[in-house]
């Protein structure tokens, strides 16, 4: 439901604030007043293009904003799908720059146009005389019959079920195209993971290994180098380990004479231990520096062996190599049971295949059932609105499951006597599909929450009681639906909740269109204007009073 509409800068408009009743909301006005530029800015907020035209003031920005509750129509998830935060009172806004550029909002998170439309069509629902394209969509015409059949909990069953038949389908056609490949590779592949698997490398092995050749290649030196550090630090006549051990004994024999004399006791104490840690160290890894050459040419084998396997897989390291060993193991399971799983594929995707077509048939027999009541109601109320002489049939055919099931809907209709109905696309005049669709919504809004419907004068070319009788429509639909009706007709405008009127201000340098909402002497002078002119009469002003009071 709109709660508040503003427009800023757009074309006559250059500030209309707007809070709209939850019901029947009428908007009147001189012809070329504004009333089709609301609808233009209001068009904005379902992703329509703009153009730097359309501004008032060239130098600055146009603004359109609707700020909308949307608590009954269920839309968390499309707003998580589209990662975008959920309100029940949510602010879309749409922004065009003096230079072209268009900006979208919602609840003012940047979106695409694309997105803006999405959420648009789910909130508006622009209602005109050209809405043949929609009339004959089969998606619409599965959505009349869907919510009349109020099959909204089997069809959320059904599109999960869908999701699921899809996803089995595709892999199964996936591993069918790929099985002969994979039996082809299949040779190749266990060839590939034997050789890995015999070469039987452990995860860190490479770094040891090549530390190891390092020590081995420069054996001599090393030795050489630990045994010179040994005789400087403790093997030699003036070995610095035994000027230390003498430094440690002058020491401990004053230490008692202050406690900053122990404490340097100690900490020479300290450096003793250490270095005969560090020299028993030194001693066990000098005498392990011993040259093997069975063991230095099994090293140089197992790295030869190791550089080779990394360059013919192109693994820059071992730790990459093992992760290619791992993919090849899992290809050599599937192509060792590409048959065993083909076959499972292929029975997941039967096992879907027929939940699809059971909850199908279901749904499709749901819709069968609707078609007469359906049609019944529908050449009811096109009647009532003036098409006297209306027919109208719903063809069902079953076809392959689809997104929506088994079934092909063809709504026909004829407004004429002795004509057979024939496809929306294919008849009807614009007023009789203007009416026709009315008639379509008002029978799905008594099923369904539906957006804010905005009717766009689809009273054009009636009058009279059937003028009524539309009224009467309208205001029936708008007790659990908000309505914004554009209309030149005193029988329809009586029945509004709230009466907006739009007038053309010419008292600056430049026109503006400005909209204001009517008090009650003021609907009644207004109604009479429409029924008897710009200076009514008393009868058309009592007419007006009885109007408002029927």
């Amino acid at each position: 439901m709109l709660k508040h509409l503003t427009i800023k800068n757009y074309a006559l408009i250059r500030h209309l604030e707007l809070e709209p009743s939850a019901h029947l909301n009428v908007v009147t006005g001189e012809t070329g007043a504004g009333k089709s530029i609301m609808l233009g800015a209001i068009g904005l907020l379902m992703g329509n293009r703009a153009e730097t035209k359309v501004l008032w003031d060239e130098n600055e920005k146009c603004v359109t904003e609707g700020v909308f509750n949307i608590k009954d129509y269920k839309l968390k998830s499309f707003f998580k799908s589209e990662d975008l935060d959920y309100d029940d009172n949510t602010v879309i806004r749409r922004e065009i720059s003096p230079g072209g550029k268009s900006r979208a909002f919602i609840n003012d998170t940047p979106v695409t146009l694309e997105v803006m439309k999405r959420v648009g069509s789910l909130l508006m629902d622009i209602h005109s005389q050209h809405e043949t394209l929609l009339l004959g969509n089969q998606t619409f015409q599965l959505k009349l019959i869907d919510a009349y059949a109020e099959n909204q909990s089997l069809l959320e069953q059904y599109t999960e079920q869908w999701s699921e038949y899809l996803k089995a389908k595709r892999e199964y056609e996936t591993l069918t195209s790929e099985a002969e490949t994979l039996r082809q590779e299949a040779d190749y592949i266990r060839f590939q993971l034997d050789e890995l698997t015999k070469a039987n490398f452990e995860e860190n092995e490479q770094a040891s290994l090549e530390s190891e050749i390092k020590i081995m290649e420069h054996a001599e030196e090393i030795k050489n180098r630990f045994q010179t550090v040994l005789e400087l630090l403790s093997r030699s006549e003036y070995a610095s380990r035994s000027s230390l051990s003498e430094a440690r004994g002058h020491l401990q024999s004053i230490s008692s004479y202050a406690d900053k004399y122990t404490t340097l006791f100690q900490r020479l104490d300290s450096v003793l231990i250490e270095l005969d840690d560090l020299l028993g160290e030194i001693e066990n890894e000098e005498e392990q520096i011993e040259f093997d050459p069975e063991r230095s040419e099994f090293v140089k084998e197992r790295l030869s062996v190791l550089y080779r396997l990394l360059k013919k897989h192109r693994a820059a390291d071992l730790k990459e190599l093992l992760v290619i060993q791992e993919n090849l193991r899992e290809k050599d399971s599937i192509t060792s049971n590409v048959d065993e799983a083909l076959t499972k594929a292929k029975n997941a995707f039967d096992a879907t295949d027929k939940k699809v077509r059971t909850l199908a048939a279901k749904i499709s027999e749901t819709r069968k059932k609707t078609l007469k009541p359906l049609s019944t109601q529908l050449v009811k109320l096109l009647q009532e609105v003036g098409i006297l002489n209306a027919t109208l049939q719903i063809d069902i055919q079953q076809t392959e499951p689809t997104s929506t099931g088994i079934d092909k809907i063809d709504i026909l209709f004829s407004a004429n006597k002795g004509i057979a109905p024939r496809p929306l696309a294919q008849v009807a005049s614009g007023g009789e599909f203007s009416r026709l669709m009315f008639c379509i919504k008002y029978v799905m809004a008594e099923k369904t929450a539906m957006p804010t419907l905005i009717l766009d004068e689809i009273d054009s070319g009636i009058s009279g009681e059937v003028a009524i009788k539309l009224g009467n429509l309208m205001k029936s639909m708008s007790k659990t639906h908000q309505l914004i009706t554009i209309s030149h007709l005193p029988q329809v405008a009586a029945k509004g909740d709230a009466h907006y009127f739009v007038y053309k201000d010419n008292s600056a340098a430049k026109t503006m269109s400005n909209i204001r909402e009517l008090k009650k002497e003021e609907r009644i002078q207004e109604i009479a204007k429409m029924i008897g002119g710009e200076n009514p009469s008393k009868i058309a002003l009592q007419n007006a009073q009885e109007l408002l009071t029927v």
